[in-house]
């Protein structure tokens, strides 16, 4: 008999289940997430499922873990400070595909190197430009280098690699080690995300691995894959970006497991995000653009996921536009009140205080709170005197921002992950309105009562009683979660050639949800099944369900789906390369050390395979997988010319697929 433990780190909770011989769920627990410190949260999940199942920590054969923080990190926009080499490219390209946004401001060299198509040397690399670069600059947390055409040949984006490692101690991504696709600024942008996330995944792998140790469990240690495969925690640390998407794509697979669905929607909504995908014969499909979240379109290969900034513990924002007003949720999250006032009660003495001005403030009911310690050589001088009045325990907010620019510092401050800001959310309405009882119900009211005494431009209250507008929250909720899986479900249409978005937000359809009869007969709704997954789903959904008219299914364990997930998927490790024709009759191989030629394709494409099946099972041995099955997919581009097929270019990609191996 064996034992495997899921572990999911997510926004707000971090879940823990038990599995036997990957059948049957034995034990499942909850713990809150404890940014500070997440062995914290992770030890207590842990500590209370081991507890609930009765076993010995040493029968655990397997330990795998998924995550949202990656997602998370970059839907809030956080992370370290990293700097960009950008060799070969042309000016305008580090405008392309958002790579400012994603540098933010981060120091960036754009220096001269690079190849063509055809894996040639266009120009030789500055090295001393770039070693004088990389020696000036201070309080970089790793580097991101993207040469041009590097897929093509990585020799520049190696040397650079070797270069940096031998001045500096951090580490380096490369971006030919994420994708083997052309277009590089998209590659660029890649691999600045994931140098962003090392810090992050490494110190959440860190501890995980310590709690484990106190633990006595020494089963190996997994990590979930954006595509929902199962990877190494060592490939993990140096290939981040790989588990964005990793939480959304272990409850897909968890969800798969528990409902044996061949088609239909799985919607999961956690604290920051809610991801909705398809499962169309029992499988999702992978994103061929690249996984997107948030603002950016990666190179990463996973699950064909849309993830939008909307959760229990989404920001709620008060819209003063027109005589009726109204909320919007999202896309960033706060801590809810009722949380921090369960960690921190004497924010209620604060919240009495507001409640007792007749003056209603911007800040009311808002608060922040240092959570790690600053840097100061990656913030303005703005920035540090608003940290300055931060401290451990919960402030109130308006006594730290003195002026509106202030407000840009802390908005820093919180994508640097040393603060938090805590405000109203749905959490807190479903407190209110006792949808939920785990916090502090008492200081979600008073919250929700100073949010309520904003003024719509009719001069009335936005919401007279605690209740009255916490039933408006919720029923924004269901109304953006039914938008949005309405939109994600015209994205796989093929009929229609209007946006997703704004046929899902069409009056019409909405009207049709409504079941509009008047002149006109409206009929709308949702055609397939949806599974709602996530701790909250079964207090929001039901609702979601009825206003799209659609089958609505609650498994019994999909509070803790993506726990599940973690440890019923296999270790996948899929490659890629190239042939290419530089001249007719000629077939270039491209490798990692330099281009190869042919004069027969058949060679040229066996040599590629078989250099990628190497790798490939090399990876997946390296990562834990035994029984290790391969499969090669050829997609060969030819040209017709005067009656003749012209070989124009090939892509091979190889898996390399395999059950973990487990301990004894």
């Amino acid at each position: 008999m064996t034992f495997f433990l899921g572990v999911d780190t997510g926004g707000t909770y971090t879940d823990a289940v038990i599995l036997q011989n990957e059948t049957k769920v034995i034990a499942s627990s909850k713990a809150l997430t404890t940014r500070q410190d997440l062995a914290l949260g992770i030890s207590e999940a842990v500590r209370n499922v081991i507890n609930k199942s009765s076993i010995k920590t040493e029968d655990i054969s397997l330990v795998s873990l998924s995550t949202t923080l990656a997602t998370n990190a970059l839907v809030e926009d956080q992370g370290g400070r990293v700097a960009l080499i950008f060799v070969g490219f042309r000016d305008g390209d580090l405008a392309k595909h958002s790579i400012h946004d994603a540098l933010r401001g981060d120091p960036v060299l754009q220096s001269k190197g690079g190849h063509n198509h055809a894996g040639e040397e266009t120009c030789q690399i500055n090295v001393g430009e770039i070693r004088d670069w990389v020696l000036n600059l201070d309080g970089i947390s790793a580097f991101a280098v993207a040469s041009q055409f590097a897929t093509r040949n990585a020799a520049h984006e190696l040397q650079i690699m070797e270069l940096i490692k031998s001045l500096t101690d951090k580490p380096v991504t490369a971006s030919h080690q994420l994708s083997a696709k052309l277009n590089g600024p998209r590659r660029a942008l890649t691999a600045v995300l994931n140098a962003r996330l090392i810090g992050i995944i490494d110190e959440l792998i860190g501890r995980c691995e310590a709690t484990l140790s106190n633990l006595k469990i020494n089963a190996p240690l997994m990590v979930v894959r954006g595509d929902g495969a199962l990877i190494s925690s060592s490939e993990a640390r140096e290939k981040p970006i790989e588990t964005i998407l990793s939480g959304p794509a272990a409850s897909i697979v968890g969800a798969k497991w528990m409902t044996n669905l061949n088609l239909g929607f799985v919607s999961d909504i956690g604290g920051t995000t809610t991801d909705v995908a398809l499962l169309k014969d029992g499988r999702p499909a992978l994103d061929a653009a690249g996984a997107r979240v948030g603002n950016f379109r990666t190179m990463v290969e996973a699950v064909a996921m849309r993830t939008t900034g909307l959760g229990g513990d989404s920001q709620v924002h008060f819209l003063s536009e027109g005589l009726m007003g109204g909320l919007q949720l999202g896309p960033k999250r706060l801590v809810p009140i009722s949380l921090l006032a369960h960690q921190e009660p004497h924010i209620h003495e604060i919240l009495d205080e507001q409640l007792r001005s007749t003056a209603p403030g911007e800040y009311d009911g808002k608060f922040v709170r240092l959570i790690s310690e600053p840097v100061e050589h990656s913030l303005t001088s703005r920035d540090m005197k608003v940290l300055s009045r931060i401290e451990r325990n919960a402030k109130a907010l308006r006594a730290v921002i003195q002026t509106r620019i202030e407000i840009k510092s802390l908005e820093r401050l919180v994508s640097r992950g040393m603060v938090q800001v805590s405000g109203v959310t749905p959490s807190d309405a479903s407190h209110v309105l006792k949808i939920m009882a785990s916090w502090d119900s008492e200081a979600a009211e008073k919250a929700i009562t100073l949010f309520g005494r904003r003024r719509k431009g009719s001069g009335d209250l936005l919401g007279e009683t605690a209740e009255d507008l916490s039933r408006m929250i919720i029923t924004q909720l269901h109304r953006q979660t039914a938008s949005f899986l309405l939109e994600s479900a015209f994205r796989e249409e093929d009929k229609f050639d209007q946006p997703a978005e704004e046929l899902a937000n069409n009056i019409l359809m909405f009207e049709g949800l409504t079941g509009h009869k008047n002149i006109v007969k409206i009929d709308t709704g949702l055609n397939l099944p949806v599974v709602g997954l996530g701790a909250s789903a079964s207090s929001y959904y039901p609702a979601v369900g009825d206003l799209l008219k659609c089958d609505l299914i609650l498994p019994e364990h999909g509070d803790v789906a993506n726990a599940i997930g973690a440890v019923v998927g296999r270790i996948t490790m899929r490659v890629q390369g190239s042939v290419t024709a530089p001249n007719e009759g000629q077939f270039r191989v491209h490798l990692p050390d330099g281009p190869k030629d042919f004069l027969n394709e058949k060679n040229a494409l066996t040599c590629l395979e078989n250099f990628l099946l190497d790798q490939a099972v090399d990876q997946a041995r390296a990562s834990g997988a035994a029984d290790i099955v391969t499969n090669v997919f050829r997609d060969i581009k030819k040209a017709k010319a005067e009656a003749r097929q012209i070989f124009v270019e090939a892509l091979v990609t190889v898996e390399a697929s395999g059950r973990p191996r487990i301990s004894k």
